[in-house]
Formats: C-alpha cells, structure tokens, sequence
C-alpha cells in the first residue's frame, strides 16, 4: 500500500502534536478552527486523518435549528473530534460543506463560487426519487452522498434494529384491528389504491391530516399502539426507501407492521422476516384481509419475537446525522465527484 501524502501545514506554523491533541479536545470556540488541518486528496485512498474535521451545514436540513454550539458530537454521541457549523464564513475552513436537496432548489440558495483545495462536498436527501425534483443541475458538482440507500457514501437509515438481549415481549392491548397514519393522501399512489381496495373487507381506523384527525407528537404512538396491525405504507416505491412509517409508526409501537414499499427481500436486509407482513405475500388483498381478521393469538405473538433480541433506534436528529459524516470520512474516496446525480439517484 502506498504511502500517503504528507498533509499540507498552515500557514500560520507548525503546531506540535500535544497541541493539536489538546484543541481537539478542549476547543470551545469557532475561532480555534483556524487550526485545522484539510486533509490531502489521495485519488482511490482516503489519507489517514488525526485532526478535528470542521463539517459545515450551507443550510440546516430542518425549519428548525438546534443548538450546535460547543462539541455536539461528542456530547450527544460519543463522537470525537467531529465540529459542527453553519457559518458559512468559515467555508474556507471546513473539510466537508453539507448541502441538503430542499436548500438547493432553483431561487432557494446558490452554492460557492469556488471549493477550497481537499475539500468535500456532500448531497443529502431523505426523500425517495419520486419526490426529489432539479437534480439535472447539480452533475459534477458533489464528491459523496448521504440518504437512506445502502449503496450511499454516507448511509443514513430513518431507524434500525439494534441488539438488546432483553429476552422478554411487550405487546401492548389492543382494541382495534388496523390504523393508518396518512397526512398527504393522493389518490394516485400506489397506496392509495391498495387502501382503497383493501377497506372492501376490513375496517381501517384512520388518523392524520388527510382524514382531518392529527396527532400530536406524543399522541402518535399510543394510538397506533391500541391496533394489531398497522399500515406501514410508503408514499412511492423505491430501493431501501423505508421510512419512520415502519420503525416508528408500527414497530416501535409495539404493532404489526403491514408494509407497501420495496419488494420483502428488501425488507428483510433490515428487520426479521417474520417480524413484519407484506402485502406482496397475498395473491389478493381479500386474502390479506382474511389472514389479518383470522389471524389468532399464538400467530400474532410471533410476529414480536425480535423483541427478544432487538430494540428500536430512530434516526430523528439531523445533528446525529451529520455528525455521522466524521466517523465514516476517512474510508470515503477521494478525487471523484459524480457526473450524472440523477442518473445515480434514480436507479
């Protein structure tokens, strides 16, 4: 393997290691990032990365801006060495600039002119394909990408299953059959029509905007955990696009998930397979609704067996996300940007 490059020094001198150790760890204000070190371009190896990383976020994915003053990362989430900012001022400074997809609309922002030498930058989107518009103006322009797909630079899951050898079940008491949460219904999705089938044989109890009955945050999982099954049902269909309808709608719950989405395999790269329903398993939706209202006891108590060996862990701060960046960044490629974003996403 070769070497790699030395990194390039500051202008402003030569700080020792004992020096640069203590700043990573004590740092406490944007004006020591001045000593930061960008990291060389190594085409096809990532050089080997000892120095505090300076992410900077152009626009906070969210209308809301949490407090990402001091060292977040480390406090939050036991990341080390891992700076967040959104001073655009410091854009010369930083060794990733973070652009989230709603900020870069066409009249909504306009990125740098110019990218400082061994900087990255980095797409994001939770969004699936189908509603991710204006990527044609952005070929060539983003060294990685962060979403939920498995294949990105930067994978960020909207939840997964994490080991918890708890060895016990908890199924909350039920009181209805299905509940769907719907707050943007339209009537030409996929789901739409498996709903509007589906309800010829069973009753479905529905919440959310759509039917004029929202919760309130902390109203949304009690309520869905008073119903055995829930209707997980994404809003179009796409590779790993699988969202908090799922890990946080139903199984964090304590309720059966009934998912519409990618084909079952996909699924299962994620969570048990006898831990969810598809409604790809049935050769009807009539028979999917006799399987649901027949289903007895001891059959719906299997369903939560992943209980025993799992928890939940929702993805819901974009704080944690972006400081995820810092613990994957010295195994991304170097020198490469993507010609054809579009192209990649829609795949």
């Amino acid at each position: 393997m070769p070497r790699a490059l030395p990194l390039p020094r500051p202008l402003w001198g030569r700080p020792s290691t004992k020096a640069v150790v203590t700043a990573g760890v004590f740092i406490t204000t944007l004006w020591k990032l001045k000593f930061f070190l960008n990291p060389s371009e190594v085409s096809g190896e990532a050089p080997k990365h000892t120095e505090p990383l300076l992410v900077l976020v152009w626009k906070w994915p969210s209308k809301q801006v949490p407090n990402i003053s001091g060292d977040v990362c480390h406090e939050l989430y036991g990341i080390v060495g891992c700076w967040l900012t959104t001073e655009q001022r410091l854009l010369g400074q930083a060794n990733v600039v973070v652009f989230p997809h709603a900020r870069l609309q066409p009249g909504r922002d306009r990125l740098p002119t110019e990218r400082p030498p061994g900087q990255n930058w980095v797409w994001v989107s939770l969004e699936s394909p189908s509603n991710t518009k204006a990527l044609a103006g952005w070929n060539q322009t983003f060294n990685w990408v962060m979403t939920y797909r498995q294949d990105s630079d930067i994978f960020i899951p909207y939840g997964k299953l994490v080991p918890n050898q708890s060895a016990t079940v908890n199924i909350p008491r039920k009181t209805n059959l299905v509940s769907w949460v719907i707050s943007n219904y339209h009537r030409t999705q996929k789901r739409a029509e498996v709903y509007k089938n589906l309800s010829r044989y069973l009753h479905v109890n529905i919440y959310g905007k759509a039917n004029k009955k929202p919760l309130c945050k902390d109203c949304l999982l009690p309520t869905t955990s008073k119903s055995k099954f829930y209707l997980a049902f994404e809003n179009s269909i796409h590779q790993d696009y699988i969202t908090e309808k799922l890990w946080r709608n139903s199984l964090m719950a304590g309720t059966v998930p009934v998912v519409l989405g990618p084909p079952r395999a996909n699924y299962e790269q994620f969570i048990p397979a006898d831990s969810f329903i598809h409604v790809d398993d049935f050769g009807s939706l009539a028979e999917l609704a006799t399987f649901l209202k027949t289903m007895n006891s001891s059959r719906y108590r299997q369903f939560f067996a992943w209980q025993k060996r799992y928890s939940v862990k929702l993805y819901a701060d974009w704080r944690e996300r972006i400081c995820t960046i810092c613990t994957v960044y010295p195994s991304l490629p170097r020198g490469r940007v993507y010609p054809n974003l579009a192209s990649w996403f829609n795949t």
